[in-house]
């Protein structure tokens, strides 16, 4: 700790004490020195600044030594300020009283200047390290936010805290969850068309759109497949109606595409049932939701009309009196034959 930039307090009620001490002090080389005739005036100084050491008498009027080390030790701004004590007083009991109650040391009046420097340097060397460990305990503070930021970014925040709290997270099996996916129509050919910066810029602000709907629906995103944004309901946040927040989220992201600056058309798939969720990976690890819930959902954005919701037969009888929709009949699904289909086209 550069000397020069070291502020201390002498706190004594005799200017004569302050005078003689000060003249110690300059004489190490100390420039920045601050004085108290009492404790009163000494605490109202250390809470207004900032202090690296406080040389204190122990007999002085409205507050002495003994109970300016008392208000120091209990109030949590001032408690790490290092103290040393500089009395007459010179009896043991006294000692033990200042050290007690946190004093960093004691010296005797008449003190040797020697012995002040010695403690001076020993005072201020502590205080440094104290100070470089505090900095650095904070800067493993900032890490740790920023690390449980970046997992909250990364997961969905149940499964964010399972992590940090137990160290993994737990595969399970989860009943009755709807699983939307949004897909941009002709994306892959606009990005064929413009520059890379405007395809991203673009993309970026409808998927921040898609998940601002997400949490409005109490809804988690997953991820993002290419240009394919999914989503669940009821499934790591309570949700009454998962199948109805996921049409109505999909309505919504139907406008917001809509209302981007190339005007997107979407089409959405939305499915409900059993699902399994866990999750993978080690180097870049991925919370993700699988089973043939999930599969349907995700081919059912290519079977109906562009700005619709697509959804099966069976999800629409929980739909009907809150959506207008139109039937697209039995469609040929990959592996699990003729499904009757439903676009849901707005609210009624």
């Amino acid at each position: 700790m550069a000397i020069q930039k070291v502020e201390l307090l002498v706190v004594d009620d005799e200017a004569f004490n302050r005078k003689f001490i000060e003249r110690q002090l300059r004489h190490e080389g100390y420039e920045n020195i601050s004085f108290a005739e009492n404790g009163r005036v000494a605490l109202e100084l250390m809470l207004q600044n900032s202090f690296d050491l406080v040389l204190l008498d122990i007999e002085m009027p409205e507050l002495n030594g003994y109970e300016v080390l008392e208000q120091v030790k209990l109030d949590m701004r001032l408690r790490d300020i290092p103290i040393i004590v500089i009395s007459s007083i010179d009896d043991i009991d006294s000692i033990a009283r200042c050290i007690e109650l946190g004093a960093e040391d004691y010296l005797p009046k008449p003190f040797n200047p020697v012995l002040l420097r010695a403690r001076l340097g020993a005072c201020l060397e502590r205080k440094k390290n104290r100070d470089k460990q505090a900095r650095f305990m904070e800067q493993i503070r900032e890490e740790k936010e920023k690390s449980n930021r970046l997992l909250e970014v990364i997961l969905p925040f149940a499964a964010a805290r399972e992590l940090k709290t137990t160290g993994r997270v737990v595969p399970r099996a989860y009943e009755d969850v709807a699983i939307l996916f949004c897909d941009i129509v002709g994306f892959t050919n606009f990005c064929s068309h413009h520059p890379a910066d405007e395809v991203v810029g673009h993309l970026d602000g409808l998927i921040e759109a898609f998940e601002d709907i997400s949490v409005r629906y109490e809804m988690e995103k997953i991820k993002t497949i290419g240009d394919e944004y999914m989503a669940t309901g009821g499934l790591l946040m309570p949700n009454s109606e998962p199948l109805i927040s996921c049409v109505r989220a999909g309505l919504d992201m139907i406008a917001a595409a809509r209302d981007t600056g190339p005007k997107w058309e979407v089409r959405v798939g939305v499915n409900v049932g059993f699902v399994v969720a866990g999750m993978v990976g080690k180097q870049k690890y991925q919370y993700d939701v699988w089973g043939d819930t999930v599969n349907l959902a995700a081919r059912m954005t290519g079977y109906g009309s562009t700005g619709t919701v697509v959804v099966t037969h069976e999800a629409w009888l929980h739909l009907e009196h809150i959506f207008r929709g139109r039937n697209l009949g039995a469609i040929d699904v990959k592996g699990k034959g003729p499904i009757e289909m439903v676009e849901c086209l707005s609210l009624r």
